[in-house]
């Protein structure tokens, strides 16, 4: 199953639904120009939904961090929100749980950028 991304925004936070898998190939480049191109129109408030992923590999973990990277040195926020088990368990033992704040509801994700 490809990646899907519906992009919405919420009281100045743009929320990013991604639902289906973030591997090696397609599911990261999409995932990297998405927060690209939000980042090169100005949007400072990125929240990631991570509630419908239901696989993320290596390079998947691995863009997500470089989106991280990007949007800290752009002055952006980027903060993730509703992980699944498997991704929640994937972001604990590679210790990356620690570099994101990572949120389970979206009211108090969107009141964090505040």
């Amino acid at each position: 199953m490809a990646l899907t991304i519906a992009t919405r925004e919420l009281d100045g936070v743009t929320i990013l639904d991604l639902s289906g898998r973030i591997t090696l190939g397609e599911g990261a480049v999409q995932l990297r120009e998405a927060i690209r191109e939000l980042i090169g129109k100005g949007q400072k408030k990125i929240l990631v939904g991570l509630g419908d992923v239901n696989y993320i590999d290596s390079s998947g973990l691995g863009e997500l961090v470089s989106s991280y990277t990007t949007a800290k040195n752009q002055g952006a926020d980027l903060k993730l929100l509703n992980l699944t088990k498997k991704v929640k368990d994937v972001l604990q033992v590679t210790k990356l749980y620690t570099v994101f704040d990572i949120y389970d509801d979206e009211a108090s994700a969107i009141a964090s950028f505040k």
